[in-house]
């Protein structure tokens, strides 16, 4: 018996909603969301957010850009040559992975945005004291700022950014697919963003609505210990 065939799903990409009001507070956020909302009135020069890939650092990043009217750049593409540029800019500035950024570079552009009161959102995987900073003029000052975390998930997190995530992909899924899910998987958002896509391509391969059992199949051929 010849199997029929399977339609191969084309990656098309899709966009996530990165505003304010799609951002999602629980417990494990709150206090990171609080920061954000209180700039320009933090203490000191730049704050760090600290939290495990894929918590909403670059999402809750976003929204302060869009607040602020900052500037962005990655921490490892952050250079003695990129700071002169990023200063005479003049704006507020986010540099993700702020923990990878070589250090040299990474105190010049402190200081030179201490002098000109412009803020710095510092994001990193790590809090700032585990870094491992050797320069100790910047470990001075990375210990004098505050840093805030992003917690690891907590249920109702997990279930709303599951909704988020299919909602993201245009993607209605009815309410017992996501409880199924979010008892049974690990408190990742990099695990729900896996999930999520594998299903959206199971769904559409097998021209099948998503359902309890697509997304048991999926969860159980992508983490067989949580199926």
């Amino acid at each position: 018996m010849i199997a029929p065939p399977v339609q191969l799903p084309l990656d098309l990409g899709h966009r996530p909603a990165l505003d304010r009001d799609a951002f999602l507070v629980t417990d494990s956020n709150a206090a990171a969301v609080g920061w954000i909302d209180r700039w320009p009135a933090w203490p000191m020069p730049a704050l760090v957010l600290e939290g495990p890939p894929g918590a909403g650092k670059t999402h809750l990043a976003s929204v302060w850009r869009a607040r602020a009217d900052a500037g962005l750049i990655d921490g490892p593409a952050l250079d003695a040559a990129a700071v002169p540029r990023l200063l005479e800019a003049g704006r507020p500035l986010v540099v993700e992975q702020a923990d990878r950024a070589a250090e040299q570079p990474l105190l010049h552009l402190y200081n030179g945005s201490a002098e000109r009161r412009l803020s710095l959102l510092l994001t990193a995987d790590r809090a700032s004291a585990r870094w491992g900073t050797a320069l100790p003029d910047l470990a001075s000052r990375l210990k004098a700022l505050p840093v805030v975390a992003i917690l690891p998930p907590d249920d109702p997190l997990i279930h709303a950014v599951l909704i988020k995530l299919f909602a993201d992909r245009q993607l209605m899924i009815a309410e017992d697919v996501v409880d199924f899910l979010t008892a049974r998987m690990e408190r990742s958002f990099e695990v729900a963003r896996r999930l999520v896509a594998a299903i959206d391509a199971a769904a559409l391969a097998a021209h099948r609505r998503v359902t309890v059992p697509l997304a048991r199949d999926v969860l159980r051929r992508l983490y067989p210990d949580e199926g």
